[in-house]
């Protein structure tokens, strides 16, 4: 177990190396995350590994009573099946100057009792000391099974490389098919029109004079499943076009994209980043999403409300760029409309495995006391799947680029292929984010802010903002950043203690990747790039817009975690 001043020093050098690998070497974000977990693996000594794992698996102890004779432990069962009268549990502590884990005493359990809290059946163990009967609680003791102590110990044996590719491979098996299945559904949207049918039709519906709201309101659908610098991508040509019919409002169209795909990609899975956050934090997909998209609409209309009146104070020119000229933008806009695909097409692979992840979401909590029958129940849990959904998704994606296309087999390939490369990415990444993540969790960081959810939840969610926002300035990846700061935050949501739900502790993550935007992110320069916009503008224009937009956002949290906190 280390001292708090040497868990600091080991989570300083990680992220100095990430950083700066990023950063000062020019590191692809992979090799960097990967190369820090191995160097924070070798500064962590076993025994942090050792009681890291006894935390994970320890029981909660709700009371403790100590007197001249024994202890009397009140334990939360409710989650350890195979308890009963008789069962033995172990006491171990961390001894800082020896540097191991021991044992300090022994219980037996005396009674087991049930009792109701509000909807849920809660079980409780009473347990008492039996050796030795001099024993005292003292904070740092965690109760465990000698199964579970077992387990710990071997956990800490396992070589740097082990416990590296446990990370990397755990986070593969939670992550790997939906963003391979979001990586396809993006290129058939793309391929096949659909993405520009969803845009042209938000439109079409809004009429001209409401085209930046067609434009965020798309932006931000288009953000869920595709890559935000693809979107931008897609959207920017049409921006371009609609300002060479229009004359005016270039800035307004620019930072209305800019608003809406920005913030799905740090809120809404199946995006990498809130995707990793949720399924490390332990947070269902279909209240990641719901969640997501409430806290991305205040945002969003934040940075709608900002571009409008920028947009009043302050005239962006529309400039030639090198992706495409003035002259293939009034041809892209003459685009005929039946090349595309129908709009309830375009847009079902975005909207199916939402409502059929929610929709699960919301059976399971049975609605009006409604229970559907078991064999239906297990069709809505198959459906329901996370990765489940998005496969299904990613086969009508496919169906449509073939049947609006006439796609030929060997084009659908190379298309699924291309996905997979862009996914593969991403893939590799987010799992080296995991190993990174599960290295510094081992360290013990999580007890540096044990206290926390004894204190006021704005605490714990302020100080998730701030420390995605500080590594996010740092080294310019939004997704980099919820990666490295929920590998050091995920152990406040694990014992079940913070007093509010974990999705608040992921939007807040989500919140925090928005500031600040500057010269080291890659968003930055697509941007800038592809709008003709130069440094300085970028600066004066979307940096504040989308750091504001982050702050926005977690005011929202806030507001949201006290009035609602659904612990």
């Amino acid at each position: 177990m280390l001292s708090a001043g040497a868990t600091l020093s080991i989570l300083f050098v990680g992220m100095i190396v990430v950083i700066g690998g990023i950063l000062g070497f020019r590191l692809h974000a992979f090799l960097a995350l990967i190369l820090g977990a191995l160097i924070v693996g070798i500064l962590t000594p076993a025994a942090s590994i050792e009681y890291d794992a006894i935390s994970r698996s320890a029981v909660k102890v709700v009371s403790h009573e100590n007197d001249s004779a024994s202890v009397t432990f009140l334990l939360a069962s409710g989650k350890k099946k195979g308890v009963h009268e008789g069962s033995s549990f172990l006491v171990v502590r961390p001894n800082l100057d020896a540097g191991t884990v021991d044992e300090v005493a022994r219980l037996h359990v005396t009674a087991i009792t049930t009792e109701k809290q509000g909807d849920k059946i809660v079980e409780r163990a009473h347990a008492r000391v039996v050796d030795p009967s001099e024993y005292e609680w003292q904070t740092d003791d965690r109760v465990v099974t000698p199964t579970a102590r077992l387990g710990a110990q071997a956990s800490a044996k396992e070589t740097i490389g082990e416990r590296v590719a446990g990370g990397f491979g755990s986070t593969c098996a939670n992550i790997g098919i939906l963003i391979a299945m979001a990586s396809i559904i993006g290129k058939c949207l793309l391929d096949s029109g659909a993405a520009d049918r969803v845009v042209r039709s938000a439109m079409n519906f809004l009429g001209e004079k409401k085209a930046p709201v067609a434009f965020l309101s798309s932006g931000f659908l288009l953000g869920i499943p595709v890559f935000f610098d693809t979107v931008f991508y897609l959207m920017m040509p049409l921006g371009k076009a609609l300002c060479v019919r229009t004359g005016r409002n270039y800035l307004l169209y620019i930072l209305t994209i800019v608003a809406g795909a920005t913030m799905a990609h740090s809120l809404v899975p199946p995006t990498p980043g809130p995707l990793f956050v949720a399924e490390q934090l332990g947070v269902d997909m279909g209240v990641m999403i719901v969640a997501g998209c409430i806290v991305g609409t205040f945002t969003a209309g934040f940075g709608y409300l900002y571009a409008v009146l920028i947009n009043r104070m302050c005239v962006l020119p529309l400039r030639e760029s090198a992706d495409v000229s003035l002259a293939e933008l009034t041809a892209a806009a003459q685009r005929d409309e039946s090349e595309l695909p129908p709009l309830w097409m375009a847009v079902l692979p975005i909207v199916l495995p939402v409502i059929l992840i929610a929709g699960l979401t919301v059976l399971e909590r049975k609605p009006l006391g409604i229970e559907l029958p078991p064999a239906a129940m297990q069709i809505a849990e198959t459906l329901g799947d996370k990765n489940i959904a998005l496969v299904i998704s990613a086969a009508i994606a496919m169906f449509m680029l073939v049947w609006k296309k006439r796609t030929t087999r060997e084009q659908l390939a190379h298309a699924v292929q291309s996905a997979l490369a862009s996914g593969g990415v991403i893939i590799l990444i987010t799992a080296a984010g995991g190993a990174f993540g599960k290295v510094l969790q081992q360290t013990g960081v999580a007890g540096l802010i044990r206290d926390l959810p004894q204190s006021s939840p704005v605490v714990i969610i302020v100080l998730a903002f701030l420390i995605t926002a500080a590594v996010r300035t740092a080294q310019g990846s939004a997704t980099v950043a919820m990666i490295t700061a929920v590998g050091i935050l995920a152990g406040l949501s694990s014992g079940g203690q913070l007093g509010f739900h974990p999705v608040y502790l992921a939007l807040a993550i989500g919140c925090g990747s928005k500031p600040i935007g500057w010269m080291n992110d890659s968003g930055f320069w697509v941007i800038t790039k592809m709008s003709g916009m130069t440094e300085g503008e970028g600066l004066k224009y979307v940096t504040p817009m989308t750091t504001c937009m982050g702050f926005v956002g977690l005011a929202v949290i806030i507001v949201g975690v006290l009035l609602f906190p659904m612990a």
